[in-house]
């Protein structure tokens, strides 16, 4: 089918998918008010309005048809960048569907213990590359009591698991919590939240169905309103995204459809494999913000007349070593990539993880710099409204005035964003995901204590103390 436009993928969402928010059904994703803003944000996507955007957004397939560039597998530098140029525009709908580059880049660790589950995977790769389809990546369990394994909990069905194995497919039975986008993807492509043990080979399964498959539920939860003011919600009104609580009530998978089944040691190749490219899409994003950061710490201190003041400065230089860190951190992971055995070429693992923990550790520290530049007015400036209104209008302008060369409406738009960003809708929102996308600070240690050539750091520390002799490198 190749490339989707806007109008056909909002279309391609009205296949009776049973979606809830509220407590109401919602009969059509594509016409509800709830969704009209996160519709919106997927539908850019299959936007491709110029040719500088089209050659961002997509590429040629093997087959010699255009197909977008998040199915592109990178098999060079090259292409590794621009992998990254594209995912500085995406969705996070579109982000979200780098599932398909998890699976493609586990692909052969899967084919040596099944190969058909292996051939599934790239069957299901290519059908969501030949039809521009979105996928979510459904890997957190409800997880019930953290001290007890999967097959140990009051009810078993707090993990996701197999309850029933037919000749034509396997039954599941189950819950995904925190999944982004749900209700807007095609394919719900499902992984072990963890590990398993022997005894817990019904808990070992990964496969994908449609959201429209027959006993899937989901129940949206948004950071935002559905109709919000874009002068006091900058943010928030033009990029606001359900997560979805997704349920598998008996679903049914056939075969055809299924990566795991059993085979406990492939269920940490799978947990593992999402966070890379997941953590990747968390830097570029990181970059992004932590720019505009200092783009508003800067502004906001040149309205309020304090650009000499040292307290200013210095905050605004903390900032500026944070978005450079990060932006020096991407740059590093990208330049020093790594290949898989099948040829997938990807950002250095440990450099990404570096930055994902740097990100998310500081986080809170350089919207804390940003709240103690802006002051009190973060939270407290009037509405869009009273500024447009004649009595309050004439009093904001002349109250919110501190230079000639200081517009009280550009003052006040600079406001509005920080807020929203950092302690509103999105913000409330950013706060929490900075930290939690891609696994908390503690699935970055782990990697990193993985990754890191530790046996090296030994070897010149015994040598730097005179217990070795000195070695070269």
């Amino acid at each position: 089918m190749g490339l989707k436009t806007a109008a056909q993928y909002i279309e391609s969402l009205r296949d009776g998918r049973e979606t809830y928010w509220g407590g109401e059904r919602i009969a059509d994703v594509t016409t509800h008010p709830r969704f009209r803003v996160p519709l919106d944000v997927a539908a850019r996507d299959y936007r491709h309005d110029s040719a500088e955007r089209r050659a961002r957004m997509t590429y040629t397939a093997e087959d010699g048809s255009a197909a977008h560039r998040i199915f592109q597998i990178p098999r060079s530098e090259q292409d590794l960048w621009s992998r990254i140029a594209m995912m500085r525009e995406l969705s996070i709908v579109g982000g979200v569907s780098s599932v398909y580059m998890a699976l493609m880049s586990v692909v052969e660790q899967v084919r040596k213990v099944n190969p058909q589950y292996a051939a599934n995977i790239e069957t299901m790769y290519r059908q969501a590359r030949d039809n521009d389809l979105r996928a979510a990546e459904v890997i957190t369990d409800a997880k019930g009591d953290r001290k007890r394994r999967a097959h140990e909990q009051d009810d078993p069905d707090l993990y996701v698991r197999i309850v029933e194995r037919r000749n034509d497919g396997i039954v599941v039975r189950g819950a995904k919590l925190h999944i982004t986008a749900a209700s807007l993807i095609h394919e719900l492509v499902v992984m072990p939240t963890k590990g398993m043990r022997q005894d817990e080979t019904d808990y070992a399964v990964s496969f994908s169905v449609p959201v429209n498959a027959p006993g899937v539920k989901v129940i949206n939860r948004s950071f935002a309103a559905s109709e919000l003011n874009a002068f006091d919600y900058p943010a928030s009104a033009h990029h606001s995204m359900p997560e979805g609580f997704v349920v598998f009530d008996d679903v049914f998978v056939p075969w055809e459809r299924v990566f795991l089944a059993g085979e406990v040691p492939l269920a940490t190749v799978f947990a593992q494999s999402l966070g890379l490219w997941e953590r990747t899409g968390s830097v570029v994003e990181a970059v992004k913000m932590s720019e505009i950061f200092v783009g508003l710490a800067q502004l906001v201190t040149e309205q309020q007349g304090k650009e000499r003041d040292p307290v200013a400065q210095n905050t605004i230089s903390e900032l500026i070593a944070y978005a450079e860190t990060l932006r020096m951190s991407l740059d590093y992971a990208c330049r020093h990539f790594q290949t898989t055995p099948s040829g997938m070429v990807h950002p250095n693992i440990l450099a990404i993880n570096v930055a994902k923990y740097h990100y998310a550790a500081n986080f809170h520290a350089a919207v804390r710099g940003l709240h103690d530049l802006g002051g009190g007015l973060v939270l407290t400036l009037p509405l869009e409204a009273d500024l447009r209104s004649g009595v309050t209008g004439d009093l904001l302008r002349k109250y919110l005035h501190t230079k000639p060369d200081v517009d009280v409406e550009t003052r006040m738009r600079v406001y509005n964003l920080i807020r929203d960003m950092t302690a509103d809708a999105y913000g409330g929102w950013h706060q929490v995901v900075a930290l939690q996308a891609g696994g908390g600070l503690n699935a970055q240690r782990i990697m990193m204590h993985r990754a890191y050539d530790m046996a090296t750091a030994r070897e010149r520390a015994l040598s730097a103390a005179g217990a070795r002799p000195a070695t070269t490198h």
